[in-house]
């Protein structure tokens, strides 16, 4: 063989085989498993994190969070700065260039109206978008031509990637959801099932609230991606099953948010076929405090009416701060997360800088200086055991997804009340339900018919101001919004919108700092919440799955392009 043909069929098979490494949907499927099922596939209409996931492998953003929370551009060619003019000098504006030659799964093109469109469609007030916070002080979104798109903010936005960076304000396409505005928005079942996007997989079949069948996008942009042809998204179950569907028998591939006492999943893991990954971001499972009436013989049940509809015993701040005292927030971190979970004071436990130490004080828990709140109050307490002032009884409609450690958590916490007169009646829904956005269930987080509910949520990337922003006037859920405003104790406090309006407009890391642990401290020492544990992420992947880098700023998923099969 002469040196030339030897080059060349050495070139030639090299070629061959980076084409074949380089295979779009070379490994087959990959099986996720949510115990979690997802309810659509359109992050807008629900706030539930399992929408928010499924959906961010369809429809992507300008920019997405990675692992170390830094900003990476996904349908803009680069993150706008003042340094490269993408962001105005007086703070007024950001201009983002979108990548070129990127095609909607359908074969259209993606362009500047597609933005404009997005924003049209989540703020029109009757939408009821989940994700209004996001797009707060907008004033406009204009293309500037088909690859430009300027953002145009009413006051000077020192931070301006809350809208359309991360997974929950994603673009969607305008020619699918043009009919779908405003009141219709709910009525659009096609494009909430099946959105056409610009990500690595299109949905191929949907079941509400059990499974997501998804294949490979034939337009995505980056050749040879993704490795795999389609996605078993499945829904339902318990946490405890997935870890087990992964680690031991290995029917599935990834298993998310595994809720599960950790003497526990350390014993599956010794099974040798997946690994347990952890990731410490923004989580905090917190009780929500309803600030409205709850009686289910009321109309208005849960609605905030102008401050006019108070609940009957919880808008006593001695009650929510006794419940608070009275947790034992170490027991229920060593019971059901171990080195997944630690006591926390705060929502806004991360990033670092934002935590604040002025709550320590629920770190100990204090029985008797409860009951001595209590007391002092005039709750007193009945021959049955239980407090009542005025013939109202402190009786506790305590609500939260069905998890076997949830409702352990719940469990010692009415024991805990117990000690302190306090009538706990426990209530656990299916997490799908739970999490969903459905305004004609009753069982939604978001109507939260009851005095109590715990759950977690975070934000992603690492500034809080839009997540801050949940707590503001504007954001309360109520029939008004379909239930999914933000704001689901229904807290209004001038004072609060005050100091996240002031943070809208603060440029200094040191003023943001300052406003976001104020704004911390005033819910935490109002108890419009009282938080438990900052949470971990806890997921499990199988040996066999390569590419998976566990997220706390993003979604799980947020790279799945980039998984394989080793």
């Amino acid at each position: 063989m002469s040196k030339f043909i030897g080059v060349v069929l050495a070139a030639t098979l090299a070629f061959a085989g980076a084409a074949g490494a380089a295979e779009r949907g070379r490994d087959g499927q990959v099986n996720i498993l949510f115990w979690q099922a997802p309810s659509n596939v359109n992050p807008y209409l629900s706030g539930g994190t399992k929408e928010i996931e499924v959906s961010s492998m369809v429809i992507q953003p300008l920019a997405n969070y990675d692992p170390d929370g830094n900003m990476i551009p996904t349908l803009a060619a680069e993150i706008p700065t003042v340094g490269n003019g993408g962001v105005s000098a007086d703070l007024m504006s950001i201009t983002w260039k979108l990548k070129q030659g990127v095609t909607w799964s359908d074969g259209s093109a993606f362009t500047a109206d597609d933005v404009v469109h997005t924003y049209e469609y989540c703020s029109h007030p009757d939408t009821g978008c989940s994700t209004m916070n996001y797009l707060a002080g907008i004033s406009s979104v204009d293309a500037i031509d088909a690859h430009t798109v300027k953002i145009t903010f009413a006051e000077p936005k020192p931070f301006p990637y809350s809208a359309f960076v991360g997974a929950t304000t994603p673009i969607i396409q305008k020619a699918q959801f043009a009919d779908c505005m405003g009141t219709k928005a709910q009525e659009c079942t096609e494009a909430n099932f099946y959105p056409i996007g610009t990500g690595p997989f299109v949905v191929k079949d949907f079941k509400p609230n059990d499974v997501v069948q998804l294949e490979a996008n034939p337009n995505y942009r980056e050749a040879g991606k993704p490795a795999f042809q389609s996605v078993l998204f499945k829904g339902g179950g318990d946490a405890t099953s997935a870890a087990r569907a992964v680690l031991e028998t290995g029917e599935m591939d990834y298993a998310w948010n595994l809720q599960v006492e950790p003497e526990i999943l350390a014993k599956m893991a010794t099974a040798g076929k997946g690994v347990i990954v952890t990731a410490f971001g923004p989580s905090v499972e917190r009780l929500m405090v309803n600030q409205t009436n709850n009686n289910a013989a009321d109309p208005n049940r849960s609605e905030y009416m102008d401050g006019n509809n108070p609940h009957p015993f919880l808008s006593d701040y001695a009650v929510r701060r006794a419940l608070s005292l009275a947790i034992d927030r170490q027991i229920l971190v060593d019971a059901g997360y171990g080195a997944a979970g630690q006591v926390t004071c705060n929502v806004l436990p991360s990033p670092a800088i934002y935590a604040s130490t002025a709550n320590d004080e629920c770190k100990t828990q204090n029985i008797d200086e409860a009951n001595k709140i209590l007391d002092a109050a005039g709750w007193a307490r009945g021959s049955d055991g239980v407090r009542a002032k005025n013939g109202v009884r402190i009786s506790i409609l305590y609500q939260t997804s069905t998890n076997s450690v949830r409702q352990a958590t719940q469990a010692f916490i009415k024991e805990m009340w117990k000690q302190i007169g306090v009538e706990t009646e426990l209530r656990n829904i299916n997490a799908s339900v739970f999490f969903g956005g459905d305004p004609a269930s009753p069982d939604t987080y978001g109507k939260f018919l009851a005095d109590i509910e715990m759950y977690t949520n975070n934000f992603s990337g690492t500034d809080p101001e839009a997540y801050m922003n949940n707590w503001t006037c504007a954001e309360i859920s109520g029939k008004h919004n379909n239930w999914l405003g933000n704001n689901v104790p229904r807290y209004c406090n001038p004072a609060y919108d005050a100091l996240a309006k002031e943070m809208s407009t603060a440029g200094a890391l040191e003023d943001r700092t300052r406003l976001a642990k104020a704004m911390n401290d005033m819910l935490m020492q109002e108890y419009v919440m009282i938080p438990l544990i900052h949470r971990g992420g806890v997921a499990a992947h199988a040996n066999s799955l390569g590419g998976v880098a566990m997220n706390a700023w993003d979604t799980e998923v947020f790279n799945i392009a980039d998984w394989y099969r080793k």
